[in-house]
């Protein structure tokens, strides 16, 4: 397969785009420190991680408690 422009449409589009430029993304620096942004990632995660873990712990809390009461209440009825 031949790389390059082949026909007349082809040819006027290669010189019309000769001169443009465009954006190196690898050769920009980045306005954000790789590392700070890492770091504030990791403490995103790291909160959410927390409150499910509290999410859970509350649920399992509440599920006993309303499990005790709901035990209580039935026994009392007897």
């Amino acid at each position: 397969m031949a790389v390059g422009a082949r026909d007349y449409i082809d040819k006027l589009l290669v010189k019309k785009y000769a001169d443009e430029q465009v954006d190196n993304h690898e050769a920009m620096e980045s306005m954000v420190d790789p590392q700070k942004m890492l770091e504030a990632m990791n403490d995103v995660a790291n909160v959410q991680r927390n409150m499910f873990l509290l999410s859970q712990r509350l649920y399992a809390t509440c599920y006993g408690i309303n499990a005790k009461a709901r035990y209580a209440r039935g026994s009392n009825l007897s």
